[in-house]
């Protein structure tokens, strides 16, 4: 059945048009199915979404670009509220704009009774920050198991306190993720939240960095800098890979938290800010400390709270929300559309995932360059698998994939996996070693090829000591 602005009219049994259209700001009408029945002029100028492709959608498909309503994902949801209680509720959520781009709003949901009785939910959306350029997936947590959920509490519950928090986890599973929805469920959403990438900046640099520097303070300074720290005045420090940081930087960071003020490198003054920090590390970072690489008192400033991210494994599960989710970057970077089988996200489920959730997606986007007709299915997800595990692991000559003559150094796991043992580190450090020398030492293209950024194989260098 194709709707129109009229049939919103009808289907309500109010002239619910007329309502929405005298809102100045995004309004949209949604019932107890979560389907949309009436958008205003403001909505579809704002999101790019034509009234008569809302109406009748999901609203967590058109607002969210989500799969399933947001309280599925562990999200605040005032649709659920209202239905269950009929009361007025307010939350903040993030939105995506005609250009994709997501941005933070606040969404105040109102009653709405027809004619007939029947209840309504009346969405004003309040726009609360500029649209930022990073991918739509970055700004989402998906998942339903009860591993995710309950470290979804946990970054609620800290997000509403002022105390540091320290974000435990592998690589790939999400960290600057985590570190933001703690940013946007607290009281210093509206201000910045900005990162810090300790593992790409020297010492000298990261002072500058994170605390500003005056004119002239150093060659080629010929203005001041004002710093993160500075910037971030309000809002969120975000300090990724903190068990990277240098000791001696550790020190003036250290007075940094405690005193609320720092100098900038050649100033003279001291500077207060008001900053809270949020630090992660895929590290044991007490085992730092007691080896001396990283200093007890800080320690102890930046773990107040402590959030372990569950990995991928723990929460297989979720892959039937996360894969869809992580398939649209793909869909726009290939410049078409694909969807998965159920066997395919079955097939999914029976990896481990040693890269987690970022492992989870270049194993989409190998099945999709796999797949003729758009449909990703069982076969791709597959190949796609075969291809991940054997990246950087080359088999003797003569050896095929479990035969009794296989390479000693290669096992297989319980799912059938081919997959290296306590020799894979070495063998990975020695395969960025040759793509180094076989293209110069330029770094972007050996990220390239093994399809990482550069930031992730910056640490894989200083992981394996390879300059």
């Amino acid at each position: 059945m194709k709707f129109s602005r009229s049939a919103a009219v009808t289907t309500s049994g109010i002239d619910l048009q007329s309502l929405v259209d005298s809102h100045e700001q995004p309004f949209v009408v949604i019932d107890s199915e979560y389907r949309i029945v009436a958008v205003n002029s403001a909505y579809e100028r704002v999101f790019g979404t034509e009234c008569e492709k809302a109406i009748g959608q999901p609203c967590y498909r058109i607002s969210h670009n989500n799969f399933a309503p947001c309280h599925e994902s562990g999200e605040d949801c005032p649709h659920l509220n209202l239905f269950e209680n009929g009361t007025q509720d307010s939350c903040l959520h993030t939105h995506y704009d005609k250009s994709k781009r997501s941005c933070k709003v606040r969404v105040s949901a109102y009653p709405l009774r027809g004619l007939d009785g029947k209840l309504y939910m009346g969405e004003l959306i309040q726009e609360m920050s500029a649209p930022e350029s990073r991918d739509i997936n970055l700004k989402r947590m998906v998942g339903t198991t009860m591993p995710f959920v309950a470290c979804l509490e946990q970054l609620k519950m800290t997000a509403l306190v002022h105390a540091p928090v320290l974000l435990q986890g592998e690589t790939g599973t999400g960290k600057e993720l985590a570190a933001n929805y703690i940013h946007v469920h607290s009281p210093r959403s509206e201000k910045p939240f900005l990162t810090v990438d300790c593992t790409v900046l020297t010492e000298s640099l990261f002072e500058a960095e994170v605390f500003g520097h005056a004119r002239g303070a150093f060659t080629g300074s010929v203005g001041e800098r004002i710093g993160l720290f500075e910037q971030a005045d309000g809002g969120t420090l975000f300090l990724d890979e903190i068990g990277e940081l240098p000791l001696s930087q550790q020190a003036k960071l250290l007075r940094a938290l405690e005193t609320g003020q720092y100098r900038r490198v050649g100033g003279r003054r001291y500077r207060k800010a008001d900053v809270r920090i949020v630090c992660a590390t895929n590290r044991h970072l007490w085992e730092n400390v007691t080896a001396g690489q990283f200093r007890e008192d800080l320690y102890y400033r930046v773990a107040c709270l402590a959030v372990r991210l569950p990995p991928l494994r723990e929460r297989l599960d979720d892959i039937g929300l996360l894969a869809p989710n992580l398939l649209e970057p793909v869909s726009r970077t290939l410049s078409r559309p694909f969807t998965l089988t159920e066997s395919a996200i079955e097939r999914l489920k029976e990896y481990d995932y040693p890269g987690n959730i970022r492992e989870l997606r270049n194993i989409l986007l190998i099945a999709a360059t796999h797949s003729q007709t758009g449909e990703i299915g069982e076969s791709q997800i597959h190949d796609a698998l075969l291809q991940q595990s054997h990246k950087g692991v080359q088999k003797p000559a003569g050896t095929r994939e479990g035969c009794v003559g296989e390479s000693p150094a290669v096992t297989r796991t319980a799912r059938g996996l081919p997959v290296t043992a306590a020799t894979l580190p070495d063998i990975e450090a020695r395969h960025i070693a040759d793509l180094l020398l076989q293209n110069n030492n330029n770094r972007r293209k050996v990220a390239n090829i093994l399809e990482i950024s550069e930031r992730t194989l910056y640490r894989k260098l200083k992981r394996y000591h390879l300059s």
